[in-house]
């Protein structure tokens, strides 16, 4: 006799008999009276009052008319003492006990099984509850197990046909007694599964598969409750998703008001944005960075409102706004500009505005160099810095300026040089800003109470035209006014040298150095003689605005020597005057001198200069210093027949901190501009060196300085194309190369009284040491393509051969080919404004040429790629569309596309020249 376990009550999984142990006979049949209850289903050898009848035994019996139940495992069977195999359900027989089997069987019947006839009166009875004293967890409403030693009858046996048609399991019904008096082995309906009733068919294996079947049914949902979940919180998504799209729109767009048709402003966040007839976005910018918050704009009073149709807005006591549409003739050009003006209404208050080109993805072209901004302007870096000329290599702007910006969608900005404009390029974020902001040297002129801000944005169809259109001088054109003289000196800028004589010690620079320097120049013989160039030490001191005598005892004589060798001479003059100068008492007496602000007009404002540590600056507003620096120069033409004059004029770093002029300027930079015009008509002036805006013709800008270096070098062509998108189409390159002179260079520079330091890299060229002769030939190939070339170092001087032949291949090249061109091309620089060198976006159109800044085109016939790098000879090279000739072979390219591994020997420059479409063919 084996007894069952107790139970693992956590678990919804019938015993198995390996859970039981012996237990003595009495112990099972108390056990079995105290768990019927009235909730058993009724078996059908209940319907006898009697029920000790019934018996259980282990066996298998073969009897053909017995119920057989069998499985792997032993079987339980109950059978009752009147089961008769052969009765349709009604009828009893009692199973012979002498049967030795296994199996205990036990006969059942129930009413509601579809079963064969002779199990159709299988029905439920209640039996007497028995309350006998037995724990909870043993009462049970399940057949009562036994494994007694009674031999069972093996006639109770079914045939093999019969057992087949015997139901395996039998549910039952809902139970109605309470949960705790039930054991672990009744069932709910909601409960029940094949897996948790205890049959003799099932096997371990079957009851453990059906069991793990029946937990997903316990656990699954109806198919359509997910999908329905599922949609409605896919609807509830969409729905939030549009209510916020919706939002987002209704602030970006709903909020944003359209003016003149191009242009849409949000006025709570302050964000413009430019579109070309298109509807191609190529301007966006946030106006009013400085203003904290989404502050509301309101329409201006009446009284504050113009009558030119500009739209007003002012946020209250910070900032008002105009904006306006400009007449244009759109049958003259496609040219659109709109006027912006912020006016500051506080002190405290800067208009800021910030052009983004991360969303445009534009690049920017234009405003100025630096040694931090390259070409394109978009990949350099400067923090916000008075747009003033300076020196570049201190991280301020170049020497040459314009308040104008170009992008590469076809926008373009002209800011007003009243305004007291800084200018941050991408300060931490993708952006160029403007600033009108007041200071105490830059700005310290304050044109108006607070600070105003004015600029113009102009758009066209594309980068080209906009270009174009902008610096058209064709209602008032560059040769408007010019004499033939002007002309004349304009071509032979072009198609002849400029010699530099500068010396870097005043007391090496004498008559005799400038005989011997043009006689080098002769005995080449095969370049052109040009101007010579003399430096400020013609005088003794800056501002002495005659020749030094002591120096030069016969310079008249050698000006007409230079003259009868075919040379024309310039000097060199600068609106400073050194303390050391004679002129400085005179100049101060009369008060011809830039004052100091704040202080007695008598007194000058002072500066440094160069070689002088301290000079006064000619003051250019004051009626009275234009006669008396005239009277001077016409003293020096008259005795020393000088054909023109360089203006040196510095830049606006080297003006008094705390200036005040007779007139009040601008800006620093203003000054250049004023002593450039008083002169320009009245003196034959060759070249600048420093500008803010276009000087007349003939007269050339010239590039900053640079030091003879392979850096320098590369700086050489994008400052210059840089300066002609500026507007400025004849520009004025260094000595070949390296200049003497360049910034940082004055610690090498003889003091005020002229010792002179010594250098360990002095060579035999008057003291001065040459450039790298390999800097040299890659410099010389570059030059011979730019508008004009500017010697110091004569090629000779390296005493090589090959740097000889070398410059003699490029002279009869320059003569040939690129002279005609840059005298073909100034008739469209006079009269259109373009460019002599020009970069190739002007030439072709995409993406590629935008960021090209190693090479340069004439006009649209020549391409130039010189090597800019030491020990090189190859690089990559850019062709625009169009089929162009090799300068190198002589063969065929097809353009629009790059050149890799290009070859350059060091002797030979890369140049292609455009050829007609059909040449290919013949």
């Amino acid at each position: 006799m084996r007894t069952r376990k107790r139970p693992d009550l956590r678990l919804n999984i019938p015993s198995y008999p390996h859970d039981y142990v012996q237990m003595p006979s009495d112990t099972r049949r108390m056990i079995h009276e105290a768990n019927r209850t009235p909730n058993d289903i009724q078996y059908i050898d209940e319907d006898e009052p009697n029920q000790s009848e019934i018996n259980f035994r282990i066996g298998s019996p073969v009897s053909e008319n017995k119920l057989e139940f069998r499985s792997s495992t032993p079987e339980i069977k109950i059978f009752g003492p009147e089961y008769d195999a052969n009765d349709t359900g009604k009828g009893e027989h009692t199973p012979s006990p002498s049967v030795a089997s296994p199996v205990i069987f036990r006969d059942y019947t129930r009413a509601s099984l579809s079963v064969p006839d002779r199990l159709r009166h299988y029905e439920r009875r209640e039996s007497k509850n028995q309350s006998n004293e037995i724990p909870e967890h043993h009462q049970s409403s399940a057949s009562v197990f036994s494994d007694g030693d009674t031999p069972a009858d093996d006639s109770n046996v079914l045939s093999d046909e019969e057992r087949t048609k015997v139901p395996l399991r039998s549910p039952r019904r809902k139970s109605t007694a309470p949960r705790r008096f039930r054991s672990e082995f009744s069932m709910d309906d909601d409960e029940y599964s094949p897996s948790n009733s205890v049959t003799s068919v099932n096997s371990l294996a079957s009851l453990l598969k059906e069991k793990l079947q029946s937990i997903p049914q316990k656990i699954r949902k109806k198919p359509t409750d997910y999908k329905l979940r599922a949609f409605v919180g896919l609807m509830f998504l969409a729905i939030v998703f549009f209510v916020g799209f919706a939002y987002v729109l209704y602030h970006q767009q709903a909020l944003t008001k359209a003016y003149f048709q191009n242009i849409q402003f949000n006025e709570p966040k302050r964000l413009i944005r430019v579109f070309n007839k298109d509807d191609v976005e190529i301007l966006k910018a946030s106006l009013a960075v400085g203003i904290q918050g989404k502050q509301k704009a309101f329409p201006c009073l009446p009284e504050h409102r113009r009558s030119d149709g500009s739209e007003c807005l002012e946020w209250l006591h910070n900032l008002r706004f105009y904006l306006k549409c400009l007449p244009h003739d759109p049958g003259v050009d496609n040219t659109t500009c709109y006027s912006v003006h912020w006016k500051a209404l506080k002190p405290d208050v800067t208009p800021n505005d910030c052009f983004d080109w991360s969303d445009t993805k534009v690049h920017w072209f234009g405003a100025g160099q630096s040694i931090n901004l390259t070409w394109p302007l978009n990949t350099g870096t400067i923090d916000y810095t008075p747009f003033i000329t300076g020196d570049m290599q201190k991280s301020q702007w170049g020497n040459v300026l314009t308040r104008y910006l170009i992008n590469s969608k076809g926008a373009a900005i002209i800011i007003d040089e009243e305004t007291p404009l800084h200018i941050s390029v991408n300060k931490g974020r993708k952006e160029i800003c403007l600033k009108a902001q007041f200071d105490d040297f830059a700005f310290a002129n304050r044109l108006t109470e607070f600070p105003e801000m004015k600029y113009n944005i102009c758009t066209s169809r594309d980068m080209k035209s906009l270009h174009t259109s902008i610096h058209s001088h064709r209602r008032a054109p560059l040769w408007d006014g010019l004499k033939p003289a002007d002309m004349k000196t304009l071509e032979s800028l072009i198609s002849e040298p400029v010699w530099q004589i500068a010396p870097r010690f005043r007391h090496e620079l004498q008559d005799e150095t400038i005989s011997k320097y043009t006689e080098d120049v002769i005995n080449l013989g095969f370049l052109k003689q040009g101007h010579v160039l003399i430096n400020e030490f013609w005088q003794d001191e800056i501002g002495d605005l005659t020749v030094d005598a002591s120096r030069f005892a016969t310079l008249n004589v050698t000006v007409d020597k230079l003259h009868r060798r075919g040379f024309k001479v310039a000097f060199t003059i600068q609106p400073f005057i050194s303390t050391e100068s004679k002129n400085f008492a005179e100049t101060v007496q009369k008060r011809l001198l830039v004052s100091e602000r704040n202080s007695d007009r008598r007194i000058p404002a002072l500066t440094r200069f160069k070689t002088s540590a301290s000079a006064g600056v000619l003051d250019i507003t004051n009626e009275r210093s234009v006669p008396w620096i005239l009277n001077k120069l016409q003293a020096v033409i008259d005795e020393y027949h000088i054909d023109s004059f360089y203006f040196d004029l510095g830049t606006a770093y080297d003006m008094p901190h705390y200036y005040r002029c007779e007139k009040q300027l601008i800006n620093p930079d203003h000054y250049k501009t004023v002593f450039t015009r008083t002169f320009e008509k009245t003196l034959n002036i060759i070249g600048v060196s420093s500008a803010v805006s276009l000087p007349r013709p003939p007269t050339f800008v010239s590039l900053p300085p640079f030091e003879s270096t392979w850096e320098a070098l590369r700086r050489v062509i994008p400052t210059m194309l840089t300066y002609g998108v500026n507007g400025f189409p004849f520009t004025m390159p260094g000595a070949v190369g390296g200049d003497i002179y360049w910034p940082g260079s004055e610690q090498f520079l003889p003091s005020s009284k002229g010792a002179v330091e010594s250098n360990s890299n002095t060579t035999q060229d008057n003291g001065i040491a040459l450039p790298e002769r390999e800097l040299y030939m890659r410099w010389l190939q570059m030059a011979t393509f730019l508008p004009v070339m500017k010697f110091t170092h004569l090629p000779s001087k390296y005493n090589d051969e090959r740097v000889l032949e070398m410059a003699k291949n490029l002279t009869l090249l320059r003569q040939k080919l690129v002279t005609p061109l840059l005298l073909k091309y100034k008739r469209e620089a006079l009269e259109e404004g373009l460019p002599l060198v020009r970069p190739l976006w002007l030439v072709a159109d995409g993406d590629a040429p935008l960021l090209v800044q190693d090479e340069f085109a004439i006009g649209d016939e020549i391409v130039v790629a010189p090597v800019l790098r030491q020990g090189e000879t190859t690089r990559e090279v850019y062709l625009p569309a169009g089929l162009w000739q090799d300068g190198i072979d002589g063969s065929l390219r097809k353009g629009n596309r790059w050149m890799h591994e290009y070859k350059v020997p060091t002797e030979r420059v890369a140049y292609f020249l455009r050829k007609p479409d059909d040449l290919r063919f013949k």
